[in-house]
């Protein structure tokens, strides 16, 4: 696939970069020559350029690319203007970082297909492993709800998921267990548990922090 990323401070090069080792054409492009420099032999191809300027966007063929990311982090105005103007030269898919929820909004109004919030993100899955030793990684699906991997703890060891009965107790659901090079998807409620497994579980983030609690 063919990405262009727009903004290149430390989200929008590793999202670079990690495209680009995964096989993908990127092009990276940042106003600072600085950026532009630091980036070009981690990419298909690296350029300077004022991404609020059309005719600059157009002469890159922006929209030939299967997404574009927009970045930019610092510059609040630069980023939703960037996000408009991609869409109204017709991107198909524009996905766009914000620093808080308000800016998330906004980027909303004026098109942006996707919004992620990376600052924000990482903060609540640190705060959910420091809080449960037990918690390896925490992804917010909703506002409400979320996908948590937890290792299964000595006192669960030998138990099945029907002795645990987590879903009754809990209201989590377990997706799938990781037990070394192993993946048990949808597991039956006969299986047994050993210490050091991986639980994959989706539900309510107040079930989550009950379960965590527990754990």
């Amino acid at each position: 696939m063919d990405f262009a990323v727009i903004g290149l401070g430390r989200f929008g090069s590793s999202v670079a970069k990690t495209l680009h080792q995964l096989g993908h054409n990127v092009l990276a492009l940042d106003k600072d020559e600085h950026a532009v420099n630091a980036i070009m032999e981690h990419v298909t191809q690296a350029m300077q350029i004022d991404s609020t300027d059309p005719e600059a966007l157009k002469a890159v063929g922006i929209t030939n690319f299967d997404a574009v990311i927009v970045a930019i982090g610092v510059n609040i105005q630069e980023s939703i203007l960037t996000t408009l103007i991609l869409k109204e030269l017709g991107v198909k898919k524009v996905i766009a970082k914000a620093v808080d929820e308000l800016q998330g909004k906004v980027l909303e109004k004026v098109g942006a297909d996707m919004v992620v919030f990376p600052e924000r993100d990482m903060g609540v899955r640190l705060a959910h492993t420091l809080c449960s030793p037990n918690v390896i990684d925490f992804l917010q699906l909703t506002p409400e709800y979320s996908v948590e991997e937890v290792v299964v703890p000595e006192k669960f060891d030998g138990k099945s998921l029907k002795d645990l009965d987590l879903r009754a107790r809990f209201g989590v659901n377990v997706l799938l267990i990781r037990r070394d090079s192993e993946l048990i998807i949808s597991p039956a409620g006969e299986t047994i548990l050993r210490c050091g497994d991986i639980l994959i579980v989706v539900g309510e983030n107040r079930q989550l922090s009950r379960l965590e609690a527990f754990l």
